[in-house]
């Protein structure tokens, strides 16, 4: 059973998310909480795999409760880091920025679709991030509209081999590891390995940002239109 908690000031979304969450056989909410320092306390105490963290809320906001999170390297009772998906209002803005940083692994809006929520809370508990495809699409044009950042990235996407890069564009176009190890006909602990390796190479925690790299590289673009 993946479990999650969920963080939002507003008790009505809380409970709208609970409830299409709890309607999976598969997931159940552990915990609520109201603000961030509610939340780092739910996570302590519960150990989810998965938080649905709000960015903007009174007191401790979601950016810092992540970052929080992530530094003290709680892990859920599977074993595995807990990951937060962070929920906004809007399809970018600094604070999503600075959630990443802070070791976000997956956004999604808060108009998202039940589907689209339950399939981010699985990707995530597996260990994978998700990126709503319209905060993807935003952030990394807003990344690669910096010059300096883009040549940072584009030397350390330099630095990755030819099985390295061809795993990291096909992750940066979507597909999933199990995906990815269908068509490059290897295991699927293979590209494990391999996109632990490009994390290494290029200095970053999560999976998330290594697909903002390929992208601000220009080592993959978005099709035209």
């Amino acid at each position: 059973m993946i479990r999650v908690v969920i963080v939002d000031d507003q008790p009505l979304v809380r409970a709208g998310i609970a409830m299409m969450v709890n309607a999976e056989k598969d997931i159940t909410v552990v915990a609520e909480a109201a603000d961030g320092k509610g939340a780092l306390a739910q996570v302590r105490a519960e150990r989810p795999d998965v938080v649905l963290m709000d960015v903007r809320m009174p007191g401790t906001d979601g950016v810092t409760a992540t970052g929080a999170v992530v530094a003290e390297g709680i892990t859920a009772h599977s074993g595995r880091p807990v990951g937060v998906i962070i929920l906004t209002t809007y399809d970018l803005d600094e604070a999503v920025y600075a959630a990443l940083r802070a070791g976000a692994v997956g956004f999604l809006l808060k108009d998202a679709s039940s589907t689209e929520i339950v399939s981010a809370i699985r990707a995530v508990a597996a260990g994978e991030g998700w990126l709503h495809p319209a905060v993807t699409r935003r952030l990394i044009e807003e990344f690669a509209a910096r010059p300096a950042q883009h040549t940072a990235a584009a030397r350390e996407i330099a630095q990755l081999t030819p099985r390295e890069r061809e795993v990291l564009i096909l992750v940066a176009q979507g597909l999933s590891n199990a995906e990815v190890a269908m068509r490059l006909f290897i295991s699927e602990a293979t590209v494990k390995t391999h996109i632990a390796r490009v994390m290494m190479k290029l200095g970053v925690r999560e999976k998330a940002q290594a697909v903002v790299a390929a992208y601000q590289s220009g080592l993959v673009r978005f099709p035209a239109g």
